[in-house]
Parts: C-alpha cells; structure tokens; sequence
C-alpha cells in the first residue's frame, strides 16, 4: 500500500473516495430498484427489463463520453457531471418512495434507470484517465489490485446497506442515503487538484476520434479478446439481476437476505483485490485471465442448482473471487497496453463491452428465465460461459499466451 500511496498521496485517495461513494450510491439504487420493481410487478422479465432501460442510453453516449474526456483540459469536471447527474436520479426516486410524484411509478423507475445510463457513461472513462495520470506505469498492476478492492468494497456495503435498510426502515431512506452519496462524491471529485496534460491542439472530429479508438481496439487482439471474454462471460454468467426472484420464490427470504447474496460475489471479490494488490500476478496473465472465467462460470452452473441459502451464498462467494482475478487481470492489460491518448475511448469501449454487458445480461436472464424457467436460465448462463472461454482460448492465443512484460 505505501508504494503506491507515496505518488500522489491526497490525489489518489480522492480518486479512491470518488469511488467508492459512487459505487455505493448506484449499488444501493440498484439494489432497492430491483426489490421496488419486483415488489410492483413479480414478473422475472420487469428485472430484466431495468438493464435493458440503462443500457441502451449508456450504450448511446459512451463512445461520445469518451472523446470528450479524451479532449477536455478538465477530464475531472465530468466525473463532477456524472455524480450530480445521479444524485438527481437519487433524488427523484426518494421523491416517488414518498409519493410525492404522481403516476406509474413503474414507468419513473424505468425512467430514473434511463437517466443513471447516461451518467454512468462518463464514470468509468474519467476515472481511468485520471488513474493513468496520477500513477506510474510501474505501479499500475498493484494499483489495479487497489482500486478493484476499493470497488468492490462498494459492491460489498452498496447492495447490504441497501436491503438491509429497505428491510428494517423504508426505500426512502435507502434512496436518500444514495443521494448523500452522490453529493460526497461530487465533493470527492471537484477537490481533485492534478496537473492533467493538455489535449492534443489539432484534435479529431468527433466521429474520427471515436473511429481511432475503435481502430485500436479491434486491431488489438490482445485487448479485444480480453474485453469479448468478460463482456461474454458477464452476458450470460451473471445471475445477480434474478436474484429478487430466487430470495422470495425460492429461498424464501426477505430484503435482508437479497443484502447478503448481492454482496457475496464482492466479498470474494475485494479479498482477491487486497491479495493481488500485495502479491500481484506478473505471470502468465492470459492464462490466470482465462482460468479465472472458468471458475466462474463452475460458480453460477453450481449457484443455479443449489437450493439452500448458505450454499448458494458461498458459491456467490467463490464466483467473486474468480471474477476478481478476471478483473485485476483485464484492468491491467487494458492500463498498459492503451496509449495515454486513447484512454478516454478505450475505457468508453470497455465500458460497453463490460458496463453494457451487465445490463443486456439482466435483460437475458430475465427473458431466459420467462422461457425457460428460473433456475434452467441460470445454469445456462454458466454453462454458456464455459463455452466462451474455449472460443477466446482458440481464437485469441496472443491473449491465452500473454505475459504482462510484453505490454511494458
């Protein structure tokens, strides 16, 4: 940790605070958005539904987000953007928990989703940049271990605090302490003071910008298998939006008990994130990537068949800490094989293929679950991963063989 606290001290953990309040904020959201839906309608697809709503409006503006991150003299300034835009979002649902909006509060809830793909849009592209600036080359790999730790920290205490509070107080104070969050990391983000490096003078056309990055990724073999990989395994493999469903049809358990389950996987997670922050992986990087989506996968195939609330926790467990690796891995193949030029964009198309895929994945599990039923849906999911993989692993061998010394 004092390696990489000596760069940059008050800089990083503003960074690092951003964060996680933010991931805090929409984890918490998501959590209570997911119950309150479930709770209006109980149909599997509605869940399913919430990421379709945020992922055609992230979708829409991520490529756009990156650019001007990309091109701005002030890359902080749109991670400012992106908290107040959620804390609006935030506001809005504690506003309708009250009912002090009128109408379908199912179509406010789609709506406020819509709004929160927009903001999240410009998270991801100025916190990769910024981390890029305020760290050396060197330390990306340990700092990776941090960051993914201090995120799924957020993934931890987010989904707990969000049902536990929903269990034992109301949605509206859920959605309140999201707003609070929202405004401390707002706060995080305007007191960040770096020395950013201009952009260049004769800067592309919008539409060539967002071209050069797209060029860059899918003539990149190595980056472009790293991102289909999770992009695909997250698609079919996540079974956290059917967890509403699994906690009251199956399990049997309350708000509290969808707390526990959303926040095993970064459990496993954040302990992975610590570990590879002391000892990281240098390697065999493509094979620990690859291994790390397979575990995975195992995890969700055993998930969809346990019928026991415990067991199914601890395979949630074991699923994050496979999904840790994979992210320690990619986030760090992704940092030193990006130009510093093109990380706004090259963030803004992981943010697609990663952040996009959590969505659509909803939106798959919830209409494989309506056509297949609850549990078929989910070991599916598991076993379609595996099926990647093996695809990745033949398609990509740069990416199977990768040793991090290569991107240095």
């Amino acid at each position: 940790m004092k390696q990489i606290f000596r760069y940059h001290n008050h800089a990083f953990l503003k960074l690092l605070a951003y964060r996680i309040l933010i991931v805090l904020a929409y984890q918490i959201m998501a959590v209570v958005v997911g119950w309150h839906i479930y709770e209006l309608t109980h149909d599997t697809l509605a869940l399913g539904l919430i990421g379709l709503a945020e992922v055609i409006p992230y979708f829409s503006c991520a490529l756009f987000a990156g650019h001007a991150v990309d091109h701005h003299y002030s890359r902080h300034l749109f991670g400012v953007l992106a908290a107040a835009m959620l804390c609006i979002n935030a506001a809005t649902l504690t506003a309708l928990s009250l009912g002090w909006v009128s109408g379908d509060a199912s179509l406010w809830i789609y709506g406020s989703i819509t709004f929160t793909g927009i903001a999240r849009a410009f998270i991801a592209p100025s916190y990769s940049t910024l981390f890029a600036i305020i760290l050396p080359r060197e330390e990306y790999a340990r700092a990776s271990g941090i960051g993914s730790a201090v995120f799924q920290a957020g993934l931890i205490i987010g989904p707990a605090l969000g049902g536990l509070l929903v269990g034992f107080a109301s949605k509206t104070a859920a959605y309140s302490l999201a707003t609070l969050l929202c405004i401390g990391a707002a706060i995080a983000m305007w007191s960040l003071r770096v020395k950013e490096p201009p952009p260049a003078v004769d800067s592309p056309q919008v539409f060539t910008s967002i071209a050069e990055g797209l060029r860059f990724v899918f003539s990149n073999q190595i980056v472009l298998g790293a991102l289909s990989l999770d992009m695909f395994a997250v698609l079919f493999g996540g079974a956290v939006s059917m967890l509403p469903a699994f906690i009251q049809d199956i399990y049997h358990y309350g708000p509290e008990g969808l707390g526990i389950l959303r926040a095993a996987p970064a459990v496993g997670a954040i302990i992975t994130g610590l570990v590879l922050s002391r000892y990281p992986i240098n390697f065999h990087a493509g094979r620990w990537l690859l291994s790390a989506v397979v575990g995975f996968g195992l995890c969700i195939i055993g998930f969809g068949i346990s019928t026991y609330f415990w067991v199914a926790a601890v395979l949630l467990l074991l699923s994050g800490i496979c999904d840790g690796i994979s992210v320690v891995m990619r986030t760090t193949i992704l940092q030193l094989a990006t130009p510093d030029a093109m990380r706004g964009r090259v963030s803004a198309i992981n943010g697609i293929f990663i952040g996009s895929s959590n969505e659509l994945g909803a939106f798959e599990s919830g209409l494989t679950a309506r056509l297949m039923g609850l549990v078929p849906s989910v070991i599916f999911g598991g076993v379609m991963t595996l099926t990647v993989v093996g695809i990745t692993a033949k398609l990509a061998p740069k990416l199977r063989k990768l040793e991090l010394h290569q991107l240095q």
